[in-house]
């Protein structure tokens, strides 16, 4: 009893830890501010919207241990669908990688690292979609995460959807970070 007792304690001290380490694990942009309303730079262009759609400088630091790789989100829970909307989704982004410049979402992903995958988006294909909430309704809330993954590549097939790449996400995740902006027209 009293070894499946330390042994007890010693798996919730790991966790514990585990918990404190992914809790140090943060998110942040030079090119946009939390919790405030997102430039044009990341705008759409399109849909009556007339952003310069680049994606966001990104960086983070302490990422839980044992992290193999890294997935980019950016999710807009407020969209008028039922389900939200993806604008962006990118994974299998190096372990030893600590952010994307400016611009990396580009549809043909040049400014990614080595190795890194955009997955589908709701705007039909790879690469980031800025914000472009329709017109008159009240601000979206548009959530960048960044996802400390245990693999060092998710199996997802190439033209997996957002759904499928989130749930292998949330499966294979240890910790994330989150920024989240607003925007409205």
């Amino acid at each position: 009893m009293k070894r499946q007792l330390h042994a007890l304690g010693g798996t919730l001290l790991a966790a514990l830890v585990s918990t404190a380490q992914a809790a140090d694990f943060s998110l942040s942009s030079p090119t946009f501010q939390a919790d405030q309303p997102l430039p044009n730079l990341h705008v759409f262009n399109g849909f009556g919207c007339s952003g310069e759609n680049r994606s966001p400088a990104l960086e983070w630091q302490n990422p839980p241990e044992g992290t193999k790789s890294f997935a980019v989100t950016l999710y807009d829970p407020d969209a008028p669908t039922g389900s939200g909307w993806w604008h962006w989704v990118v994974y299998n982004i190096p372990g030893d990688v600590q952010g994307l410049p400016e611009g990396a979402g580009s549809a043909d992903g040049q400014g990614l690292p080595a190795g890194a995958v955009q997955g589908r988006t709701d705007f039909g294909g790879p690469g980031f979609g800025g914000a472009c909430p329709p017109v008159g309704a009240p601000a979206h809330r548009y959530i960048m995460t960044v996802h400390a993954l245990k693999l060092e590549q998710l199996p997802v097939p190439a033209d997996a959807s957002p759904a499928m790449i989130g749930y292998m996400i949330h499966m294979n995740r240890l910790g994330s970070a989150t920024l989240q902006a607003s925007y409205s027209r």
